[in-house]
């Protein structure tokens, strides 16, 4: 019988348990994931079945890292992630958090854009740190996510999208997701996106200021387009932009990408 331990196929006789192999494998290994979920108790095993052997405090190599990071990823998911490109047009409050998320989970690549640099007044918010503030966003933002995780590659452009650009850009990726504040660049990926490359999914964020209630944030879809937040709370003098909500908002946009790209959302 065969299984996967720490991304590699081992052969385990058809009576050996969970322990026995992790014993056998890795004596000193003090975590047991299984399936994705760590072993609370000896199990008999399955053909295929996914296990990673991990010992708290150590160093892993090189070829076992990204299937540690993996570990707790329902099984087979991380795999299919791994071959997806998803565009993230504008990286700030909704953008960097949404590119860390599926930096997390391990998008295979990211095709990130935007034109600003990292300022003071984005630190409530967004994915930056205080020795960032004057670089492009695009670029302080690869850089982090290359140390979230290395195995994500990571294309950035320094650049104002505009409807000549956007197809030649966003082109290669699978999903797009809009991540601007201003309302005019909203209107114009949307409508590039959806003229320009038809049938390509675009998510949207829309109503996300303030601290108001949580689960008013919600995603709909109108065909291609997905639309995540309130539709409501738009940030105006009296209503700024907030970490709490706006996190909500991006990992409103960031799941739905996980449900379109595995094939799961709802019609």
């Amino acid at each position: 019988m065969r299984i996967t331990i720490n991304e590699r196929p081992v052969e385990v006789k058809p009576d050996e348990t969970l322990y026995q192999v992790a014993a056998r494998v890795k004596p000193d290994a003090d975590l047991i994931i299984w399936n994705g979920f760590p072993a609370a108790a000896d199990q008999p095993l399955s053909e295929g079945d996914e296990v990673v052997l991990i010992r708290r405090g150590e160093q892993p190599a090189p070829h076992e890292l990204e299937a540690l990071m993996a570990a707790r990823h329902t099984p087979g998911v991380h795999a299919r992630l791994k071959q997806a490109c998803v565009a993230i047009a504008g990286c700030g409050g909704l953008g960097s958090n949404v590119a860390f998320s599926l930096a997390r989970v391990g998008i295979g690549r990211l095709i990130l854009a935007d034109y600003d640099v990292v300022v003071p007044s984005n630190l409530n918010r967004q994915q930056y740190f205080l020795e960032q503030i004057g670089q492009y966003k695009v670029d302080a933002l690869r850089a982090t996510l290359e140390r979230v995780n290395p195995f994500v590659r990571v294309e950035s452009h320094r650049v104002e999208l505009t409807p000549e650009n956007i197809p030649v850009l966003l082109s290669g990726a699978d999903v797009i997701v809009e991540a601007f504040d201003r309302a005019e660049m909203k209107v114009l990926i949307i409508e590039t996106v959806l003229t320009r490359l038809p049938g390509r999914p675009l998510i949207v964020g829309s109503g996300m200021a303030g601290y108001g209630r949580s689960n008013a944030i919600q995603t709909r879809r109108e065909g291609d387009l997905y639309i995540c937040g309130d539709e409501v709370s738009e940030a105006r003098p009296g209503r700024g932009l907030m970490a709490p909500r706006v996190a909500i908002a991006a990992n409103h946009q960031a799941n739905q990408v996980l449900e379109i790209l595995l094939g799961e959302e709802q019609p």
